[in-house]
Formats: C-alpha cells, sequence, structure tokens
C-alpha cells in the first residue's frame, strides 16, 4: 500500500514578471501557486505517493482556483480548509547575469492559512490517516497561531508513530529584531519531535546558538551535526553546500547524517534557469530515499541530483519523476533523449 505524505504548510500565490523585465516595466504577470508543502507535497505524489496538504484557503473564487491548481499537481484537496478571503502572494523578478532574481512579498500574515483559528483543523484525525508529515521553518516564523498549530499536529503524529519531516528553512527577516533569540525555542521544540531534519551547520550556529572552533564550513558542518543528532535525538539530518561561480553557474553538495556517519554526494555545477523550489527538490528526495529504503551514498545522490534538476525547469514546483531523477544520475546529463 502506498504512503500517505502530508504537509502543512501555507499557498502562495506566485506572480511572475515575463522574462527578464523588471516590476517597474512590466504590463503583466503570470500567476501559479506553490509554497514549500505544496513543492514538497506534489514531488512525493510524482514518485509515486499518495500527497495531501493540510492548510487553509480563501473561501472565494481565489481559493478555488488555488485548489484546481493544487489538484493538477496530484495534491488531493481532502485536508484542505476554507477560512478567510486571502491568499499570501509574492512577486518574481528574475535575474540575469550579475543581476539575481528579487522575490517580494506581499499581504503574508493576513492569509487564511496565518490567520485560520486552532480549531479548524482535526489533527488527531489527519495523523492516524497518514505516514509522514513535514513541516517548514518559515511556518513557524508566522504567528502564534501557526506555532501552536504546528505544535498539536507534530505532536499527534509522534503519537501515531508517523514520521516528522522538519525542514529548518530559516529567514531572519520574517522573525524580525533579535531573530535566532526568537526563533531557537520553537526550533528545538520541534527538533526533538523530528525524525528527519533538513539544516545545516548554518542553522546549527546561528538559531541554536551552537559554537564551533573550526572555520571552513566543512569541517563546521562535520563538528556540529553529530552534536545536534546527539542533544535531539534525531536519526536522520541533511542539507546541502551551495557555491555561486563567477561564471553565474552554481555547484551543488548534498550531504546526510545517519547512524553515526556522513555520506556525500559528488558536487554538481550546472547552469541556472529558476532556482526557487529546489530546497524543496532536495528535501522530497530525502524523504523518498529513506522511505524506499535507499543506502545513504544513493539517497543523497538523488536527492542532490533532484535539486539540480529542479533549477532547469520552470516554477517553484518539481516536476520530474523519480525514473527522470535515476535517469540523470546514470548519464550525468551528457546526451539526447530520444
Amino acid at each position: 500500500m502506498s504512503k500517505k505524505i502530508a504537509a502543512f504548510g501555507e499557498v502562495m500565490m506566485r506572480l511572475q514578471v515575463p522574462g527578464f523585465e523588471l516590476l517597474s516595466q512590466a504590463n503583466t504577470l503570470n500567476y501559479s501557486f506553490s509554497g514549500t508543502g505544496v513543492n514538497v507535497v506534489s514531488t512525493m505524489t510524482r514518485y509515486g505517493y499518495e500527497g495531501y496538504l493540510v492548510s487553509a484557503l480563501p473561501d472565494n473564487p481565489l481559493g478555488q482556483a488555488a485548489e484546481s491548481y493544487l489538484g493538477k499537481l496530484g495534491i488531493s484537496k481532502n485536508y484542505l480548509v476554507r477560512f478567510g478571503q486571502y491568499l499570501g502572494h509574492y512577486f518574481l523578478e528574475s535575474g540575469v547575469g550579475v543581476r539575481p532574481s528579487r522575490v517580494t512579498y506581499s499581504n503574508r500574515l493576513e492569509s487564511s492559512f496565518n490567520t485560520a483559528p486552532e480549531a479548524i483543523y482535526d489533527f488527531e484525525k489527519i495523523a492516524k490517516e497518514t505516514d509522514v508529515v513535514h513541516f517548514c521553518g518559515i511556518t513557524l516564523a508566522m504567528n502564534d497561531v501557526a506555532r501552536n498549530n504546528i505544535r498539536r499536529f507534530a505532536t499527534a503524529v509522534k503519537d501515531n508513530d508517523g514520521i516528522v519531516v522538519f525542514d529548518c528553512n530559516y529567514r531572519p527577516t520574517l522573525w524580525g529584531e533579535n531573530s535566532y533569540k526568537k526563533a531557537k525555542p520553537y526550533y528545538e521544540e520541534l527538533l526533538f519531535l523530528a525524525d528527519i531534519v533538513l539544516m545545516n551547520e548554518k542553522d546549527a550556529i546561528h538559531v541554536l546558538g551552537m559554537q564551533t572552533e573550526k572555520t571552513d564550513r566543512h569541517q563546521q558542518l562535520k563538528d556540529l551535526i553529530p552534536k545536534v543528532a546527539k542533544k535531539y535525538s534525531i536519526p536522520v539530518i541533511a542539507g546541502t553546500h551551495r557555491t555561486i561561480h563567477e561564471d553565474h553557474t552554481h555547484s551543488l553538495q548534498g550531504y546526510l547524517y545517519k547512524e553515526d556517519q556522513f555520506s556525500f554526494s559528488d558536487t554538481l555545477t550546472f547552469t541556472v534557469h529558476d532556482r526557487i523550489g529546489a530546497g524543496d527538490a532536495f528535501t522530497s528526495g530525502i524523504i523518498y530515499g529513506e522511505l524506499e529504503g535507499m543506502s545513504a551514498r544513493k539517497t543523497v545522490d538523488f536527492a542532490t541530483t533532484a535539486g539540480m534538476l529542479k533549477h532547469t525547469t520552470v516554477g517553484d514546483t518539481p516536476v520530474l519523476s523519480d525514473v527522470e531523477i535515476f535517469e540523470s544520475m546514470e548519464t550525468k546529463g551528457t546526451d539526447i533523449k530520444r
């Protein structure tokens, strides 16, 4: 029987400026719907799992449009609720050359998801019906309502022997003044519940306040991640290191720490078409490898390749199947698929 994967998170409206124009130049915008949870769950459906999003959508045509879009991504509407009138949205201006892409958020705190009352979700029922639930650090940053909902939901998942996935995904601007100090207790609470965590040494240093005498980031990672795993009793921790080169190509190396051992992927170098959602592609790859019982090295190779390939497709949401990712791992992208 296929395992059921759920995510608790906000649905965002992506408003993209055509081509490489700036907002100040454009007269039209292309819209779609996304979000970390949307991206992860949709990707898992492409890998053959049942995908569910636990979220609130506005009770109006905008909410209907979002629900219809999620359906096209293969996401079940079973755990979607209707509340409020707004979706958070962001404007995307695509960069080129030395000018980076730019994201401008709007209407986030007034969204249906971030104002929905705690009682609107039946977390106990959902936890009994799903095997894996994904949570994101961005949701933790929103407000006390969202944080309380995460706490209740994650606890219910653990009480029902489910798997809790936590992507630290820290955004300092969302936490405001004294952001690290504000975030730390909420992060620690979820880390103690998590089975799979996505993070790197920067999260350990800045959010958790851990110290290391190492100065090289690779050595910092190898020093701190085992300490995080031990302190919070986390079975699996994974993440990436990114390097941006002068010719604007990017390099990505993934790691996975499990059973007191590190596994690292090869370093993959590639050109970038659309970077948004690459981290979610990597996360989905780690979840997939763990559920499929793959070796640690194969899991991190798969996840890193998935992250690389996301940079080659348009939109936030990863769209490639597991078969296509395995093919890329074998061919290294050196031939035309005929």
